[in-house]
């Protein structure tokens, strides 16, 4: 056995290491199960990458095993740009275990690393597995789940994190940490909770050898029972309880010479719709196609390639397009042999000068089951129902399933098993995503922490509603429906309504026979904002609100009301009703130039109401948050909502104006004493020349008093008296449009409250 092991270890270093060439590895277990020889059948899948070549074999010792099996080992993605900077593939190995035995434990070990910083060369792989039976899931224990894709680069200027996966099938708490012996890196930190790299200081440019251990850590008290039925009392995650399983990421960070900007989208790839986020957890059936998109552009770079971490069997659509986009599709039918796994997808989207961030996910595979497709979901605006048929089911004791919680039972009649729950009860969980908000549940079986026997076949069956947050402004949702099974879901959509209101009480609503509304300058006008949906926990933010003199929001002439979710004008006042209401009130304006009509245009979103780092949450962004925000990507999808027109109608001149007496010719001289000593003063205080950007103000009754003079001047007797007040009345306008600049732009970052 001794003499077998060198042997082994011997044609690893004379195969797969015998160049500078290894870029990292990872292991990751299939779930594991029992043979009808009275063995445990433990399959592992090692992922190794390289520079140029990377299917080399692997060869590992176990301990705890009573022989392995190996199969081909497969390239699964390599540079196409013919420059062999990187490459990656998969093999599979089948791990005979006696049922006896209470854990595996797997090593590799090779020469050499690529030439690093660090000076490393040999390395190793490790994996430590243990086999017993946990109380909490009533099955066999799982690792986490991770990888990498195989060159990781990130310019000098650029790193602020780096994310790994770390996922774990069975719920458990993962803990990471640099492993004994690794590279210390000074100004290098790994959060050992959220398994994320962080730059705290300078590092130099070159390449860095990384060697992270992944722990699991069970999140409450159970038992590990044994093949002979004893069990063994193991404690939740306390910071010092032991692990049930450990393995070693390896992988190479290549720091590159730092870039002229860092902004996302710039020369750094950033993600878009329909991207997954990182950490998603994806599902997929044994037989039937799984697809993953993802999207990326930079545009001032180039996207030459996605370079891809996934199954030997996953293949790989490259297409780019205009304005610095281009697309991946990765398509993978799951074999027999692939049953009950989770597979690690990681990508990164490739230019000549960097890569963009790394995205992983977890895809859960499942078998192919005789009720598929027998299983609807229906969503409605606050609840969501299941129903399953009994068929699909057989030799399930419908007494023993319940809700995600335990006190929330299933109902169940001659053909069906039901399930109702609102969104805010029995377990239902709420995932915020880019554009959409998820509810989830399933149907479980109700276990008992202190059986050590099993008796009954286990259910697990999850469904969701998904509501995107872009809706349309109609009264009513738009339910498509469809069946599924496992992560079944429903769509629906949130409704919003923009009315104008008649009274600062926002009771009556404008009827639309009243459109266009009539206003007169500094009128103030009553506007009211709403979500329509009883979902809970939800949330909605109005984005930005801007006029323009028509009812195209992207006209060129605009004013900003609300930008970033600041206030930008000063008559404008918000109102935060609830988490689905806002209220309105705006000083009247025009546009001049023949334009009398304004149309109001809002951009608002839907987000989770407990999700601290959702756009809704952050409010109003200045200019310094702006730019951050966008180094790190947050994005969120808005709906456009527009209100108007509303037109201005002509007074009548105020009665003093048209009275031709002496007394009150006198006292609108006064008026323009006054106002060209206003005048100097300002002239001292501001001489700063108005923007065009800067002309659109609310117009004062003062103003309204000049157009008065104008047609008195057409009277034969004023015209003498009123000429030079005509010029002061010009200069006294410019006074007001200044104040009023000022003003807006004290006002420009005045933050949109929120109750």
């Amino acid at each position: 056995m001794a003499a077998g092991a060198i042997l082994l270890l011997l044609f690893a270093v004379l195969g797969f290491g015998s160049a500078e060439d290894f870029y990292g590895d990872s292991i990751s277990f299939v779930h594991l199960h029992k043979d009808p020889g009275g063995y445990l059948k433990v399959a592992f899948h090692h992922r190794q990458n390289g520079r140029d070549r990377c299917d080399y074999p692997s060869s590992y010792t176990c301990m705890g095993c009573t022989g392995l099996v190996n199969s081909s080992v497969m390239q699964t993605d390599q540079d196409t740009s013919g420059q062999h900077r990187w490459c990656q593939s998969e093999g599979h190995t089948m791990a005979n275990v006696s049922m006896n035995a209470s854990y595996i434990s797997l090593s590799n070990t090779g020469c050499c690393w690529a030439t690093n910083n660090d000076t490393k060369t040999n390395w190793t792989s490790h994996a430590h597995l243990d086999l017993r039976t946990r109380s909490d899931t009533e099955g066999l224990n799982n690792c986490p789940v991770t990888t990498t894709v195989s060159s990781l680069r990130v310019p000098q200027n650029c790193f602020p994190e780096l994310h790994l996966l770390a996922y774990d099938p069975d719920e458990d708490h993962v803990k990471c940490h640099f492993a004994e012996n690794a590279a210390v890196h000074a100004n290098i930190t790994l959060n050992e909770t959220t398994c994320t790299l962080h730059k705290t200081g300078e590092v130099g440019i070159g390449v860095y050898v990384f060697e992270v251990m992944l722990e699991d850590f069970p999140t409450k008290n159970i038992n590990l029972s044994y093949a002979n039925g004893t069990s063994t009392y193991w404690e939740a995650y306390n910071g010092s309880a032991s692990h049930l399983c450990s393995l070693k990421l390896q992988f190479l960070l290549e720091i590159l010479p730092p870039l002229p900007d860092c902004e996302l989208g710039h020369v750094l790839p950033k993600f878009l719709y329909p991207t997954p986020k990182h950490g998603a957890v994806l599902h997929a059936t044994v037989g039937y196609k799984f697809m993953l998109h993802a999207k990326a552009q930079a545009h001032h770079a180039t996207i030459t390639d996605f370079q891809v971490s996934g199954p030997y069997n996953m293949t790989k659509e490259f297409s780019d397009g205009q304005h610095g986009k281009a697309e991946l599709k990765l398509s993978w039918t799951p074999q027999h042999s692939d049953a009950e796994r989770v597979a690690p997808v990681c990508f990164t989207a490739e230019t000549n000068e960097s890569q963009s961030e790394m995205r992983c996910v977890a895809v859960v595979v499942s078998e192919p089951t005789p009720f598929h497709g027998k299983t609807a979901v229906t969503c409605m605006a606050n609840m969501m129902m299941v129903a399953i048929e009994r068929s699909a089911l057989p030799d399930v004791d419908v007494h023993y399933l319940s809700l995600m919680d335990p006190s929330c039972s299933v109902t169940y009649n001659d053909t069906h098993i039901m399930g109702s729950m609102q969104f805010s009860n029995c377990g239902t969980m709420v995932e915020d995503e880019e554009h959409y908000i998820y509810f989830k549940n399933q149907i479980q079986t109700l276990r008992n922490p202190e059986q050590i026997v099993i008796r009954r076949k286990t259910v697990k069956i999850g469904f969701s509603c998904q509501f995107p947050k872009s809706a349309s402004i109609s009264s009513n949702y738009n339910v498509q429906k469809s069946d599924y099974i496992f992560s079944d879901s429903e769509v629906d959509s949130f409704s919003y309504s923009f009315d104008v209101y008649t009274n600062s009480n926002f009771t009556d609503k404008v009827q639309p026979s009243a459109y266009p509304v009539q206003v007169t300058f500094q009128q103030t006008i009553f506007m009211g904002i709403k979500a329509e949906s009883q979902l809970a926990n939800v949330t909605f933010f109005v984005e930005s609100c801007k006029a323009t003199p028509d009812d195209n929001p992207g006209n060129a002439l605009f004013y900003d009301l609300v930008k970033d979710g600041c206030v930008r004008d000063s008559s404008l006042k918000v109102q935060v009703v609830d988490a689905l209401t806002y209220h309105l009130e705006v000083s009247t304006f025009s546009f001049g130039g023949g334009n009398d009509q304004v149309y109001i245009t809002c951009t608002v979103l839907m987000c989770d109401i407990n999700n601290p780092f959702s756009r809704c949450a952050m409010g109003c962004l200045n200019e310094a948050f702006r730019r951050r925000r966008r180094s790190v990507g947050l994005q969120s999808s808005i709906q456009s909502l527009t209100q108007g027109p509303f037109q201005f109608v002509s007074e009548a001149l105020p009665s003093a104006f048209v009275n031709h007496k002496p007394d009150v010719m006198k006292e609108a001289d006064v008026k323009e004493a006054k106002a060209d000593n206003a005048v100097k003063i300002a002239e001292r205080e501001d001489s700063t020349l108005m923007k065009k950007s800067d002309m659109l103000v609310p117009v004062s009754w003062e103003t309204r008093g000049h157009v008065g003079m104008k047609e008195m001047l057409s009277s034969n007797t004023s015209t003498g008296i009123f000429a030079g007040a005509c010029s002061l009345s010009v200069v006294a306008l410019a006074v007001v449009v200044a104040h009023y600049t000022r003003k807006s732009k004290a006002n420009d970052q005045k933050p949109l409250l929120r109750s």
